[in-house]
């Protein structure tokens, strides 16, 4: 057998199956849902294992260990102390999977994609990728489509351009990554005229994808990134005026389009129209409790993606939706992980910065005129890297690092840009020993074992909850959360979701309505102990008590809600809900105008429990106040 063969071979097939699982993850929504991110995650789990064989066929394989690895090597560490350590453990584990996902494709990227030719056509396929996206959103935005794929896309988005993600800032977010790419080999590479007009034609797309997003933190991530590239290009005599003309076209199209369009007029022009979903005073509605938070847990903040469960008790009036991230991946960070995490992610970005300066200078040559020729090192070096500007700039007011397909892109172009600081040096090349060979197999088993063994029950849960979500009854929606029930115990929205079903089977009359009051609120109390942060387990449970007729045990619970929720208009309605069922008429006013008064444009239950209340009130003695 030829070894060298099967080792160029496996080289390519880990390449792919990289690409590949960024592709999908782009394909398919971000990956955002649990069955998407599995089959990422299985693409991932392959790549890892072919380095493995890698490492046994080619005897002579050297492992490069940069700084920046250290980093990575620490946060895995201290993410699976703190998913230990996690109040929710379904969050946390499912958080602590996609980190380990991203670190594994981080060194196998690192260690893997070396050759000249295999990393031209993975950066190429990714181009490609974000160019058949981006003509998808132009044609969800000259169409105005209601649909990504087969799904119906939320109201707030038609009329913009998202591609294959539902948001359009996702869609900005992954494309502003790759136009500086496209365009720094257009203006640096050494390829031919022909090759850089077919680039040219890539950057032109992306932009238009970029555009028709109208997403104002892409649109500001990709005109500071491209501008900051213009002038670092200006410094070098031969590449001022395509600097220069490329500027002035990215400019151009701007205006043009904003001049043309209705939408980005629209858009930016409800910035400063308070109340607006796009005004730009939301982000700090979210923000101040984030902080908040951060504040009362400094050091190694509230958990693994656990703001969204946390929030509740920090909750503002202005803020009573979901808000599952602080848009701003900075803010998020120490949220989660604390000072300690944030440090470590802040350690490994300083490192990557310092790697890449230190790289500039063999593969820029250090000439006026950057090597004369041009270079593509070079090209590639500068594209990545102002794309990494873009989405570090875009996270300021956006959540792209939570987007899976985001992410993993972002990781996959860092580990490639800080693969080129072998040009540099020697000194990150470390030969593989026994016993370091050793040390990465174990690893690499056991990262395999753990995120191969989960792919299955991961994709099949995600699959059983897609259907339930979509199920056209109650008894099948019921059937399938208890089968996703199987597959994964410990989620807590499956089970307040199984107990809400027979709840209201019990409501609606069953001939053993009791029994199923009483099953449901089994199923409410492990709700509870699964995640204690949310106010709705405990409502639920309440509300199956006072059906019950046990109005004083009611109340406790309650009470439970309203602690772990207490700014929330539709806890505070649901109180009052609860006095109107003990007759406490007076009570019952109290709380459901404190509902108005939070939310007094979309809560029209609080409304008509309102007007029964003042109608009671008129009749009846009303109770004493508690």
């Amino acid at each position: 057998m030829d070894l060298e063969k099967a080792d160029k071979w496996l080289e390519r097939a880990i390449v792919g199956l990289v690409i590949g699982a960024v592709s999908f993850g782009a394909l398919a929504m971000g990956a955002v849902r649990l069955q998407d991110f599995a089959v990422v995650q299985a693409l991932v789990v392959l790549a890892v294992v072919l380095w493995l064989v890698r490492l046994w066929v080619n005897r002579g394989h050297r492992l490069q260990w940069v700084p920046a690895s250290w980093a990575v090597l620490a946060f895995v560490v201290y993410a699976i102390v703190r998913c230990m350590m996690a109040d929710v453990e379904y969050v946390a584990r499912n958080e602590l999977m996609r980190i380990l996902v991203y670190a594994a494709a981080f060194f196998v990227v690192l260690n893997n994609l070396h050759r000249q030719r295999a990393t031209r056509l993975a950066l190429l396929a990714l181009l490609i990728l974000g160019a058949l996206i981006s003509a998808y959103a132009v044609y969800q935005f000259i169409t105005d489509s209601e649909w990504v794929w087969h799904f119906p896309k939320p109201r707030q988005y038609i009329g913009r351009g998202s591609g294959t993600f539902i948001c359009p800032n996702h869609l900005a977010g992954f494309l502003e990554m790759l136009l500086p790419i496209a365009l720094a080999i257009v203006l640096v590479s050494r390829e031919g005229a022909l090759v850089r007009v077919g680039y040219a034609y890539l950057a032109l797309v992306i932009l238009a994808g970029i555009g028709v997003s109208v997403s104002r933190g892409g649109w500001l991530a990709c005109g500071i990134s491209l501008a900051l590239m213009s002038g670092f290009l200006i410094r070098y005599r031969e590449y001022r005026k395509r600097a220069l003309a490329a500027l002035l076209v990215v400019c151009v199209a701007v205006v043009v389009f904003v001049w043309k369009s209705p939408h980005p007029q629209r858009r930016f022009g409800l910035m400063w129209v308070a109340g607006q979903l796009e005004h730009a005073g939301s982000r700090p509605f979210l923000w101040k409790p984030a902080w908040r938070m951060w504040k009362d847990h400094p050091w190694f903040g509230v958990g693994p993606a656990h703001f969204d469960v946390r929030f509740p008790a920090y909750r503002t009036k202005e803020m009573q939706s979901r808000p599952l991230w602080v848009h701003n991946d900075y803010l998020n960070a120490l949220v989660d992980w604390g000072v300690v995490g944030t440090a470590i992610i802040g350690a490994f970005l300083v490192g990557v910065g310092l790697g890449v300066a230190r790289t500039w200078r063999y593969v820029g040559r250090g000439g006026n005129d950057l090597g004369g020729k041009g270079s593509d090192r070079a090209a590639r070096v500068l594209g990545i890297s102002t794309g990494m500007i873009a989405i570090l700039v875009h996270s300021i007011v956006d959540f792209n690092m939570q987007i899976p397909s985001n992410a993993l892109l972002a990781i996959v172009l860092i580990a490639n840009l800080t693969s080129h600081m072998r040009f540099a040096t020697d000194r990150y090349w470390v030969p593989i020993m026994s016993w370091r060979r050793l040390i990465v197999m174990v690893a690499g088993l056991a990262l395999i074992v753990y995120l191969g063994g989960s792919v299955g029950r991961r994709y099949s849960e995600g699959v059983l909850l897609t259907r339930a979500a979509a199920a056209q009854t109650s008894v099948d929606a019921l059937r399938l959360l208890r089968q996703a029930y199987q597959k994964e115990r410990n989620n807590p929205e499956t089970v307040a979701q199984i107990g809400e079903i027979i709840r209201l089977q019990s409501w609606e009359g069953a001939p053993q309505w009791r029994e199923l009051a009483e099953i449901a609120m089994e199923w409410f109390k492990l709700g509870m102990k699964l995640n204690p942060f949310d106010a709705y387990c405990y409502l639920r449970y309440g509300m199956c008590l006072d059906w019950l007729g046990k109005h004083d045990e009611a109340t406790e619970y309650f009470d439970r809600a309203l602690k772990v929720d207490p700014v929330s208009y539709y806890t505070t309605l649901m109180r009052g809900w609860h006095e109107l069922q003990k007759g406490d008429y007076a009570s019952a006013k109290k709380w459901l105008e404190k509902s108005i008064e939070i939310n007094d444009w979309n809560n029209e239950l609080a409304y008509l429990y309102l007007d029964k209340v003042n109608q009671r009130l008129g009749t009846a003695n009303p109770s004493p106040k508690p």
